[in-house]
């Protein structure tokens, strides 16, 4: 076992940092690229729409097979094919002529991404002294949390000067640079007690199923609801059913389903379900609209949303500690509640606005809400389960962010009446609209979190190893490694 304080250590951790990082930061530059990605491979909002959910749809369905893959075949080596895979695909994703490529590329980036993710966290906790595990992830989830902060202005600037192309293909040379790395200074581990099987049926299932249903939401308003998305819908919807049969039946499941059970698990996983819903489809919408409406700069659209990092970097682990005192449910319902009235305020964003007096206290609102909303969320998922199935409920607490992004970002666009009639990028007529319907989310959110989650909560009989919870939650960036612990 690692100590923190050595230099083993510090390189294992700045290896995973850098691994997971790289996902991160890809994250966070996509959206800035979008009316760039539209006027060079004319794409219509429909196309800019997969190429946001792509990538989530097939994170979102295999992240926690991702996991499961580490356990039973070793963390540093899935850490190794997820890396090589990311690389290459982001290359794809640079090189793609038009948007059916980069859609398809995308597609194959989440799958990457799936391995990637799960295995960095993993690595960390399986490697470290129980001692030190704690400052370990701490640290692993700050610094993860300074690459978020670093990915708007360094995709902004990259669009600028080179082309949106180089968004991507930034990730090949850093690929590289972690494969080394981690050969070098990451040691192998697994789980002698992973299930001898993996849930391939359970992972199918629910990737079809979101695939379906995401067709549908996406191309069926877009064209009149044709015969294609009608059946698609239908498929996808049969096949959610049959994850839950699969599940229900598994002798190793992949999602065990008595996890449900708890009213405080599925009430925070469905609180989680619509708040990230509310962000995802905030940070889709604002960011192109600051560009195509309000003439922002891809550099000034990606560093808009700065002061929200930074403020969740600084202070998300004071909000958990300050939960762990008086329990999830008010900061939850409370947080949930300030995260509704900063995304309504970016409804107030209209050509002449300043960013000062329309986007920055939106901003700001939106991080205080998110700042006291997502580590007291995570403490609350986390001890509704037993220390044995902390991995897992934390993963599907991450695979329910990711879905509720991609479910928002693949239903708001035409709930808000913006569909490729009005333009692929004139958002001007639903922006407000959007916002309002993004707001409601969070407002969904903040209702179901006052009636489901406890008052108070036994913090400190939940752990992972020795390691108290809460030092999983010290920014919005660890909350979406967390399935990452998957593999712990």
């Amino acid at each position: 076992m690692m100590r923190m304080r050595t230099a083993a250590g510090r390189w294992l951790v700045a290896v995973c940092v850098l691994a997971s990082g790289i996902a991160f930061i890809d994250g966070t530059v996509v959206n800035a690229a979008l009316p760039a990605i539209a006027a060079d491979l004319d794409a219509d909002l429909v196309g800019l729409q997969w190429v946001v959910t792509g990538y989530l749809l097939t994170l979102s369905a295999f992240v926690v097979l991702g996991g499961s893959l580490g356990d039973r075949f070793g963390r540093r080596r899935v850490l190794l094919i997820g890396l090589a895979s990311f690389g290459v695909t982001s290359m794809f994703c640079s090189l793609a002529p038009d948007v059916t490529v980069l859609i398809a590329a995308r597609l194959v980036q989440g799958l990457a991404a799936a391995l990637l993710l799960p295995s960095s966290l993993a690595v960390i906790s399986a490697s470290f002294d129980p001692r030190d595990r704690g400052a370990a992830i701490g640290a692993w989830s700050g610094l993860g949390g300074i690459a978020g902060a670093v990915g708007p202005f360094l995709g902004g600037w990259l669009i600028t000067a080179i082309s949106w192309r180089a968004v991507f293909l930034i990730n090949v040379p850093l690929c590289i640079v972690a494969v080394v790395l981690t050969v070098v200074h990451v040691p192998e581990t697994l789980d002698p007690s992973a299930p001898p099987r993996l849930d391939l049926a359970g992972a199918s299932s629910l990737a079809v199923g979101l695939g379906g249903v995401v067709y549908a939401l996406i191309e069926g308003p877009a064209t009149g609801w044709p015969t294609t998305a009608t059946v698609a819908g239908t498929v996808g919807v049969l096949s959610l059913v049959a994850f839950v049969a699969i599940e229900r039946r598994s002798r190793h499941p992949m999602v065990p389903l008595d996890l449900f059970a708890s009213r405080q698990f599925s009430g925070a996983n469905a609180t989680t379900l619509f708040v990230y819903a509310s962000l995802g489809a905030t940070t889709f919408f604002v960011i192109v609209y600051l560009q195509t409406a309000l003439g922002y700069s891809p550099l000034a659209a990606g560093a808009a949303f700065l002061p929200l990092t930074l403020f969740m970097v600084a202070f998300s682990a004071r909000s958990g500690a300050f939960a762990q005192r008086i329990g999830p449910r008010w900061p939850m319902t409370i947080g949930s509640f300030v995260v509704a009235v900063g995304v309504a305020l970016f409804a107030r964003v209209q050509p002449g606005v300043s960013y000062v007096s329309g986007v920055l206290p939106a901003t700001i609102v939106l991080g205080v809400g998110l700042t006291i909303t997502v580590a007291p969320l995570t403490t609350a998922v986390l001890a509704a389960v037993a220390d044995s199935h902390v991995g897992v409920g934390s993963a599907v607490n991450n695979a329910v962010a990711r879905i509720g992004s991609l479910l928002a970002v693949a239903v708001l666009p035409a709930a808000a009446g913006l569909t490729d009639a009005a333009g692929a990028l004139d958002l001007s007529d639903g922006f407000a609209r959007a916002m309002f319907l993004a707001a409601g989310l969070a407002l969904i959110g903040s209702v179901v979190a006052c009636l489901t989650v406890r008052r108070s909560t036994p913090v400190a009989e939940v752990t992972v190893g020795n390691v108290d919870v809460a030092c999983l939650d010290p920014g919005v960036l660890a909350s979406d490694a967390e399935p990452d612990a998957a593999a712990v």
